[in-house]
């Protein structure tokens, strides 16, 4: 019998918090789950804690890769193992609360219109204290499409909703997480059309914020971009503009009326309105590295 909700934890040297998120796991009051964990080639003891924590646990089941293949490959590759009708994806350095799972599948069981549902969040530091709560208010519950397109993007602070738990079979209907930066914004539109979201009143949810997390640790959108995708090293990215196609990508190929898909449209034309100086600085960005590369080429410095 497949379990009741899927866990997928990504990992690549978490090794200093990931004891401490698996420990707030398996301590989950809704114990009819499975916990999928997906090592990304790790070089420091992550190896060792997951091979420990697997041993001694049955709902845990550990996968390595050889090769570090970026951080979208490795999210993406723990949904594709899910078993259960409910996932969510957690992180090596968040810690949740004992009620999270109940409370949050309970929901979905109850509401067939609600596809996500997801805990009140605190932000808390390397060691566990609390910095301040965040004030989601991102839960768009509306029968139209549209409204729920505008409402996730004009509430959506943090991406908190990504930790919440998702209907698989609509999850898997999407492209899941893109090999580019804030690539989880696209997907939580394309969710938001696709069905209304729940936010559960009580705080279930402690998002760890330190100086190895990931939009820290890779300062700017280039090496960003390599974090998702290591191929991409070297690369020019184009943010806002990746983002843009990938919204209008969702509206495209999500399932809805001609008349709520062309108010998307129209919302995007707003949306490319707020976001034109920022798109215009990327071109001019990407032009002058393009031509700095040239020189460099024709001068001899590097190759071709």
């Amino acid at each position: 019998m497949s379990p009741r909700v899927s866990v997928g934890l990504p990992v690549y040297n978490g090794e200093r918090f990931l004891e401490t998120a698996l420990d707030s796991l398996l301590c989950q009051t809704c114990a009819d789950f499975e916990l999928i964990i997906s090592d990304n080639a790790s070089t420091d003891g992550t190896e060792a804690i997951c091979r420990r924590y697997a041993q001694r646990d049955p709902r845990i089941l550990y996968h390595r890769s050889e090769r570090n293949r970026g951080a979208a490959w490795n999210h993406n590759r723990v949904v594709e193992l899910a078993r259960a009708p409910y996932f969510k994806w957690a992180a090596h350095d968040d810690v949740c609360a004992p009620q999270f799972l109940e409370r949050c599948a309970d929901v979905l069981d109850r509401q067939s219109a609600v596809i996500l549902c997801y805990p009140q969040t605190v932000l808390i530091n390397e060691t566990g204290q609390q910095l301040s709560v965040c004030a989601d208010r991102c839960a768009p519950a509306s029968s139209d499409p549209f409204l729920r397109f505008r409402d996730l993007m004009g509430t959506l602070a943090r991406s908190n909703p990504m930790y919440g738990i998702i209907r698989t079979s609509v999850l898997r209907r999407t492209p899941l997480i893109g090999a580019y930066p804030a690539s989880d914004l696209v997907l939580l539109s394309e969710l938001a059309l696709r069905g209304a979201f729940h936010l559960v009143a009580e705080t279930l949810f402690f998002r760890r914020d330190h100086p190895q997390k990931s939009n820290r640790s890779n300062p700017g959108t280039a090496a960003l971009a390599s974090w998702y995708d290591p191929s991409k090293q070297g690369k020019i990215v184009l943010r806002n503009w990746r983002l843009l196609f990938g919204y209008l990508v969702s509206i495209t190929r999500t399932p809805m009326g001609l008349w709520a898909r062309a108010r998307c449209y129209v919302f995007m034309l707003r949306w490319l309105r707020w976001n034109l100086r920022d798109l215009r600085h990327e071109l001019h960005m990407a032009s002058l590295t393009l031509m700095r590369r040239a020189l460099r080429i024709r001068s001899g410095s590097v190759a071709p």
